[in-house]
């Protein structure tokens, strides 16, 4: 079960916002670009966020380029999933390689600032600030595997590399 308060972004936030390029010299330096993560749709997220916090957003998130740096920011700042309305197919897929959950439901009833408790498991959302309950889908098993062990090369890993 992951608990935290939502921050609210609209449609169309692209991987320059996650990441503004004028950082792109950082991305050897991960822990200070995600000191600037979200910084162009939201300067003050990066300081505001906590550790189990969401992103919420609507349709189109990480649309962009195919930067796996974008998700992977967004989890070190502590951020616990991701739910959307829709997401860029190529950031949904660096996502869950870097085990940051996205979860695909209706986002319009979400406030900023609402504390939300996400249930990975059953796919269920609750709004504990104005009491609605969301569903997301269930997320298939191999892919909550790969989340629960922390991304897929810890997944591999975990059960002995590649086999070919």
């Amino acid at each position: 079960m992951l608990t935290g308060r939502a921050f609210k972004f609209g449609d169309d936030i692209s991987t320059d916002h996650i990441i503004p390029g004028r950082y792109a010299h950082l991305r050897s330096n991960l822990p200070v670009l995600a000191a600037h993560v979200m910084e162009d749709a939201d300067p003050s997220f990066a300081g505001r966020v906590k550790p189990g916090d969401f992103i919420v957003a609507g349709s189109n998130f990480g649309l962009g380029s195919s930067r796996e740096h974008a998700p992977l920011v967004i989890k070190m700042a502590g951020v616990s999933a991701v739910l959307a309305k829709t997401v860029a197919r190529i950031f949904f897929r660096n996502a869950i390689n870097l085990g940051l959950p996205i979860l695909l439901c209706d986002t319009d009833r979400i406030a900023d600032g609402d504390q939300l408790e996400v249930d990975l498991t059953s796919g269920t959302i609750r709004d504990l600030t104005n009491g609605e309950s969301l569903t997301s889908g269930r997320i298939p098993q191999a892919m909550l595997d790969i989340l629960n062990d922390g991304g897929l090369l810890p997944y591999i890993n975990k059960r002995g590399g590649f086999r070919l």
